[in-house]
């Protein structure tokens, strides 16, 4: 189960996409683009929302250790006998659920028409098969599943 943890700032998307081009290589090599795009928003978010305004952790003297930090992974599940890769990224920070408190963009309206920004979490959910939130005792999760290819699996 591969996995990094990274401070979170903008300056660790850089080493994460590294980190998913080494480790995904392969088998995986199909679905790179989207997992690429998907995690560097949500990592995007993650500094943005996770840490933003906040003085450290209100929680247990171990989640102090992981403060201002994210840690991204992934490993292969199946759900109803489809396999998928799983790819969470995890942060100890303020709560936010991107799928629920991120604004839908107006999709409708032409690209010269429409606000800069907020497509990001519109994407993340249409080129992930599933994506879901939890946060519990400090610690948020989110969760991104990409189905995997029949010869890949």
């Amino acid at each position: 189960m591969p996995r990094i943890l990274l401070p979170a700032k903008l300056e660790s998307c850089a080493p994460a996409m590294t980190f998913l081009r080494e480790n995904l290589a392969d088998g995986h090599e199909d679905m790179l683009g989207f997992v690429e795009l998907a995690v560097e928003e949500l990592l995007v978010n993650v500094v943005n929302y996770a840490y933003a305004g906040a003085d450290g952790p209100a929680a247990t003297l171990s989640d102090q250790d992981k403060w201002g930090m994210l840690e991204l992974g992934f490993r292969q599940v199946s759900m109803d006998d489809v396999p998928y890769l799983c790819v969470w990224i995890r942060d100890w920070g303020a709560p936010f659920d991107p799928f629920r408190e991120a604004p839908a963009p107006d999709t409708s309206l032409d690209a010269d028409e429409r606000p800069v920004g907020g497509l990001g979490v519109h994407l993340v959910k249409n080129v992930s098969a599933h994506h879901c939130y939890s946060g519990t005792d400090g610690e948020n999760t989110i969760e991104l599943y990409f189905k995997i290819p029949p010869d890949a699996a």
